[in-house]
């Protein structure tokens, strides 16, 4: 087995004050463009499918991609995946052992790099499944997807509780996750 070498704890909360301020700007922005009335009239397609006045403006697939609150999610999104794939040289990782972890004492302990890393696919996950419905059209689910992973991201940094972190304990408790199967 071999011994992985641990992270400075206040690293992940550093990252995770940074993205849970993305994440509460991805979320206003979503609810702003979700409460936008829409123009499409479904009673309408029911009676004239052919008709010409179906056209609903905001409700194409570019309009989707292109509002600014799916660009951010997106820009947050692939910073998840960043973190899920080189955290070593994910930009908050740099950004903290750079400018902010010298200026600190030594952490009295360092932590597991596992359970932060599964967190950061947990979040990758969430804020996925927000974007592909969004693509599919339906009206709240960026906004409620950004929420969730804020209040996680939140509860990191402002009280040091990591959700995906509990999550992965869990499973490896479960023996799903972290452990080698034991031979009998």
């Amino acid at each position: 087995m071999t011994v992985l070498a641990g992270i400075d704890p206040r690293g992940p909360r550093f990252a995770a004050w940074i993205t849970s301020a993305l994440l509460l700007v991805a979320t206003v922005l979503g609810l702003v463009e979700a409460s936008q009335p829409s123009t499409a009239s479904f009673g309408w397609f029911a009676y004239q499918p052919l008709a010409d006045a179906m056209y609903a403006p905001g409700s194409t697939l570019l309009s989707r991609a292109t509002q600014p609150a799916f660009l951010l999610t997106l820009v947050i999104t692939l910073l998840f995946l960043w973190g899920v794939l080189s955290p070593r040289t994910q930009p908050w990782g740099v950004l903290f052992r750079t400018l902010v972890r010298p200026r600190l004492a030594p952490p009295s302990e360092l932590e597991d790099p596992r359970p932060p890393r599964f967190a950061q696919g947990v979040g990758l996950f969430v804020v996925t499944v927000g974007l592909v419905l969004h693509l599919a059209g339906v009206p709240w689910a960026l906004p409620i997807a950004t929420a969730m992973a804020f209040v996680a991201a939140f509860l990191n940094a402002a009280f040091g509780l990591c959700l995906g972190c509990q999550l992965y304990l869990l499973l490896q408790r479960a023996g799903i996750l972290g452990r080698a199967p034991r031979l009998p």
